[in-house]
């Protein structure tokens, strides 16, 4: 895992967005490749938004993609490009949460920020209540914030992620017996793979009207016009008149 390799904060930072909902081995066929497009915080910042996309390619979920994207001009802008290691200030930012911001500052700078994630939770379930069901983090995180090495955080948040998917992989998945748990909806033929379908055809081929775009994708007029409205109120999608492109 290259991310390993590195304390620069903002290669942590995109690896831990990739990260959320998308398994290590997706990950890994894109990091590398996004780093190399993008190699800092103002490189991506100054991005269009489409070449952004296009390097998400595959890793699903395109908001993240958006949101890193106006972190890194939230940094540029407000921070001169340096990403700050406050974990109660980076949890503030697009996209961010308390979470994600928590192992940015332990695996970039170092800190001392114990925080929950699907392994975590596997691991202290498993140990800490194996017979106990609907399991909430907050009975959880009095005994991750105990057990957390001060000395080395960052190694035993790496061993944690490790033996947490161990854990799963031998075993049935502890977590699922979490208040938090949340089985991953269906992607073929959902409303998520629709909307997917039509940033894609967008990004390819801008210009266009909803009625091209559901011919297109193969997907109903009034349910095209609804998706792209949605693309365009959280920003990803500029309109004139009748026709969409993707912002800037």
């Amino acid at each position: 895992m290259p991310w390993r390799e590195t304390r620069d904060p903002y290669a942590v930072l995109v690896s831990e967005v990739m990260l959320q909902q998308t398994q290590v081995s997706r990950v890994l066929g894109k990091y590398g490749g996004f780093i190399e497009a993008f190699p800092s915080l103002d490189a991506l910042a100054a991005a269009p938004l489409a070449a952004v996309l296009e390097q998400w390619r595959g890793l699903g979920y395109d908001r993240r993609a958006l949101n890193l994207k106006r972190t890194a001009e939230l940094v540029s802008a407000s921070y001169g490009g340096r990403l700050p290691s406050d974990p109660a200030v980076l949890a503030g930012m697009p996209g961010i949460g308390p979470a994600t911001a928590a192992a940015v500052a332990t695996y970039a700078f170092g800190a001392f920020a114990p925080f929950i994630e699907t392994n975590v939770r596997a691991v202290f379930l498993h140990h800490c209540f194996p017979d106990a069901d609907r399991v909430p983090d907050r009975e959880l995180m009095p005994l991750v914030e105990a057990a957390w090495d001060r000395d080395d955080p960052r190694e035993w948040g790496y061993a944690l992620m490790d033996y947490g998917s161990e854990l799963k992989r031998t075993m049935p998945n502890p977590s699922r017996r979490s208040t938090h748990h949340r089985e991953q909806s269906w992607f073929e033929g959902s409303r998520r793979q629709k909307r997917a379908g039509i940033l894609r055809d967008v990004l390819a081929r801008p210009g266009g009207t909803a009625a091209e775009y559901a011919r297109s994708c193969g997907v109903e007029p009034a349910t095209a016009r609804e998706l792209l409205g949605e693309l365009e109120a959280e920003g990803f999608l500029a309109r004139e008149g009748e026709r969409y492109s993707v912002v800037g």
